[in-house]
């Protein structure tokens, strides 16, 4: 007998239909033996238009109610199949986050986690009842609702694996794993059966969809296997020793790790070039220092000197934060004291990641070689110890993408 958390997303429970269908995956689950949680996502689309709600009605809203407005999303679907569960005999409960309690910070909209109290559910799952979990949401040390941010409920379902001491936390989503790259790119990209923790998380951080990156950092924190998988697949035993989906595990559980576990891509980068600024100490935090106090996510960085003693710096920023960077940087110019402010938003970054770069030489030049015989002109590179990044013209995005998943070996057959 194991204990599973299966978290399901908000197309899994998109409808009532698909609710019913939830619901008998959930009691196959527990046919097995299986002591099961589940936590669950608002319905698709439900948390947009709560969101667009609060900001037609002010634009500037508290955000204490808005975490309250937001959160029912969650709260429905959890009461939703917990009826649909007791319809099929399973005995289940719908539980709010503020009833565990899972505690938060008061960062409201974007509140961290800082304790699950599972003793209750435990209990009650020895029992041999379901508890059925409203994800993306907790209570702060003020009493009142907190949200974890977008996508919060994939991390909602690992801090409640943790806490239970899990087996295992199944991540229920529309697609049946983890590929190689995006398989709507590339359809000779493959399923992995096995990922560590630090590959998904940067390749999460770079553009891969499939976890939330917080989810990943506390998964691998807390040492929680995960697994993902599709809720659409049929039902049918998996092959004995074999899961159906990918598992995102502690590297010690992967016998022969691959050079490159996977192509990411991002489009939504924008590049910002700060020209001609004196060449001086603490330039640097005069530009960046301002962007921080502003909440600006800067990533890819190039400095790079000038003849007559000034420097270029050049970095990536997300497309949404664009606007905001070119006011904080018109805004300290007179500190900054640049020449010039120059953007380009078509631009797109592509990212090998692989922990066996760590013992394998040449996996840069590989990607830098690939793209150079496709005519792809690199603008920017970036590296860490299990990736290489690099920011391309947007329009060489899909090519880019097929020739490096070949030049890597990862096309199936």
């Amino acid at each position: 007998m194991a204990r599973i958390v299966m978290k399901f997303g908000g197309t899994s429970v998109a409808d009532l239909d698909r609710i019913r269908s939830v619901a008998a995956r959930i009691k196959c689950q527990v046919a097995t033996g299986d002591e099961v949680a589940v936590v669950v996502s608002a319905m698709a689309g439900v948390t947009n238009q709560l969101v667009g709600h609060c900001q037609a009605l002010s634009p500037l809203h508290d955000a204490r109610e808005y975490d309250a407005v937001v959160a029912t999303g969650e709260q429905v679907t959890a009461g939703l199949l917990a009826i649909a569960l007791q319809m099929l005999g399973v005995e289940a409960r719908s539980w709010q986050g503020w009833q565990i309690p899972l505690r938060t910070d008061d960062a409201h909209g974007r509140a961290r986690i800082e304790s699950v109290e599972a003793s209750t559910l435990i209990a009650r799952m020895q029992a041999g009842q379901v508890p059925v979990v409203a994800g993306f949401q907790g209570v702060g040390p003020n009493g009142r609702v907190t949200t974890l941010g977008r996508g919060g409920s994939d991390t909602s379902a690992v801090a409640l694996a943790a806490a239970l001491d899990a087996d295992r936390c199944d991540i229920y989503t529309d697609v049946d794993g983890i590929y190689t790259t995006d398989p709507r790119i590339v359809p000779r990209a493959r399923k992995r059966d096995r990922i560590t923790y630090e590959e998904m998380l940067e390749l999460a951080s770079v553009g891969a969809k499939v976890l939330q990156t917080r989810s990943v950092e506390l998964a691998m924190k807390q040492r929680v296997r995960v697994q993902v998988l599709s809720s659409f697949a049929e039902l049918a035993a998996p092959e004995e020793g074999r899961l159906p989906g990918t598992l995102v595990v502690d590297e010690d559980e992967i016998l022969e790790q691959e050079i490159v576990a996977g192509i990411a891509y991002s489009r939504d980068e924008a590049k910002v070039t700060v020209r001609r600024v004196p060449d001086r100490p603490g330039v640097a935090a005069a530009v960046f220092g301002p962007l921080a106090d502003a909440h600006v996510n800067v990533d890819m960085i190039v400095q790079s000197t000038g003849a007559d003693g000034s420097t270029d710096m050049t970095f990536t920023t997300s497309k949404s934060d664009l606007a905001r960077t070119i006011k904080v940087l018109e805004g300290a110019r007179g500190v900054i004291q640049y020449g010039e402010l120059l953007t380009d938003s078509e631009v797109a970054k592509i990212s090998v990641v692989g922990v066996g770069m760590r013992s394998h030489a040449g996996v840069a030049n590989t990607m830098f070689r690939t793209l150079s015989e496709r005519s792809i002109n690199i603008q920017v590179i970036s590296t860490s110890e299990i990736k290489v990044s690099v920011l391309i013209g947007l329009e060489y995005t899909e090519l880019a993408v097929r020739a490096l998943h070949g030049a890597y070996g990862l096309d199936v057959g």
